[in-house]
C-alpha cells in the first residue's frame, strides 16, 4: 500500500555550539550546514528508506525547489507537493557537543496547503493504506478525518507538541506517537493517561531508553541500542517513519519497533536530517556493542 504524509517540509540549517544558548546570550557557532528536514519531510525519506512506498502532500515556497528534487531523489513521490508563493520553512537548530538540541521553527509554506490540494491527493488513496501528519502543517483534523472516511489507517506525531491539536485528532486516530514529556503534557492537559486514550496503538518515545508500546491499554517495552550520540536531530522522525513502514508492510509490530529502533540508533551518530537518514540495508546490518 501506500504511506500518504500531509507532512512539512524545511530548510534545516544546522548551528555546531559548544553549549546550547541561555536566554540573552550571544553565542558564535563553530559551524553551519544546510539539510533537507521538517519533521514531514524527514519521515518520508524514513518510510521510503525503510522500504515503503510513500506520497508527500506539502507545499514549497519559490525558494523550495531544491527541496522537492530532494525528496524525489530519496524515493519520495512528490506529486502532491504544490508550489505556493510563501517562503518555503525552515527551521535554525542549534547542537551542542553532546548532541542535544534546541529548535526554532518558521512554518512559511507549510500552512499554506489547500483543501483542494489534500482533497485531490487522497482521492488516489485506497482503503488499507496509511496517512501520517504531525503538528507542522494546516489541515491536520480534516486531514484526520478524511482518512477516517477513507479506511486509512490514521497516525499522528503529536511534535512540535500542543494539546489542542492532539485533542482536535484524537477521535479520528488508530495510532498515536509522543516521548515521554509530550505524554505528560497531554495527561496533564486532558487528566488522561495513555493508557486511558481510546487509540489502538500508541508509543511512547524514551529518548536513550528506548520506546514503550500500548496495544489497547497493554505496555511493551523496547530497550535502545546503546551507541554515542553525535547529533539527536531527526532521530525520532526517523524513528517513526520505519515504524509506519513497518505497519504498512504487515510487521508485527515487536518487529517493526525493534526496527525503528536500530535506525534511530544509526540516526544519533550522523550529523544532519532527513539527507543522512540510514537505508534498510545498513539498518539491517548495523552492529551495536
Amino acid at each position: 500500500m501506500t504511506i500518504w504524509n500531509l507532512g512539512s517540509i524545511n530548510a534545516d540549517m544546522i548551528y555546531a555550539v559548544p553549549h546550547l544558548p541561555g536566554p540573552g546570550e550571544s553565542l558564535a557557532a563553530t559551524g553551519m550546514e544546510r539539510f533537507l528536514g521538517g519533521k514531514g519531510a524527514n519521515m518520508s525519506v524514513a518510510a521510503a528508506r525503510a522500504g515503503a512506498q510513500v506520497a508527500h502532500i506539502g507545499a514549497v515556497g519559490p525558494d523550495g525547489r531544491w527541496a522537492q528534487d530532494r525528496l524525489t531523489e530519496y524515493g519520495v513521490d512528490t506529486r502532491h507537493i504544490d508550489g505556493v508563493e510563501v517562503p518555503t520553512g525552515h527551521a535554525i537548530i542549534a547542537v551542542d557537543a553532546q548532541g542535544e538540541n534546541n529548535i526554532i521553527l518558521f512554518p512559511g509554506s507549510n500552512h499554506a496547503i489547500s483543501q483542494d490540494q489534500l482533497g485531490q491527493a487522497l482521492s488516489s488513496a485506497q482503503q488499507g493504506g496509511l496517512l501520517v501528519m504531525q503538528n507542522e502543517t494546516n489541515l491536520q483534523v480534516e486531514a484526520a478525518k478524511m482518512g477516517r472516511d477513507l479506511g486509512l489507517t490514521v497516525c499522528y506525531a503529536a511534535a512540535p507538541f500542543q494539546a489542542d491539536a492532539v485533542q482536535a485528532v484524537l477521535p479520528y486516530l488508530d495510532f498515536l506517537i509522543l516521548n515521554e514529556i509530550e505524554a505528560e503534557q497531554l495527561r496533564q492537559a486532558t487528566g488522561q493517561s495513555v493508557t486511558d486514550l481510546e487509540v489502538e496503538h500508541v508509543i511512547v518515545t524514551l529518548g536513550s531508553k528506548g520506546a514503550r508500546y500500548y496495544h489497547r491499554g497493554t505496555a511493551s517495552d523496547f530497550p535502545a541500542y546503546k551507541v554515542k550520540a553525535v547529533d539527536t536531530t531527526g532521530a525520532g522522525d526517523t524513528f517513526t517513519g520505519y515504524v509506519l513502514a513497518g505497519m504498512d508492510r504487515g510487521m508485527p509490530m515487536a518487529q517493526a519497533v525493534s526496527q525503528a529502533n536500530r535506525a534511530a540508533a544509526l540516526m544519533v551518530t550522523r550529523h544532519g536530517t532527513a539527507d543522512v537518514i540510514p537505508d534498510l540495508k545498513e539498518v539491517r546490518e548495523a552492529r551495536f556493542d
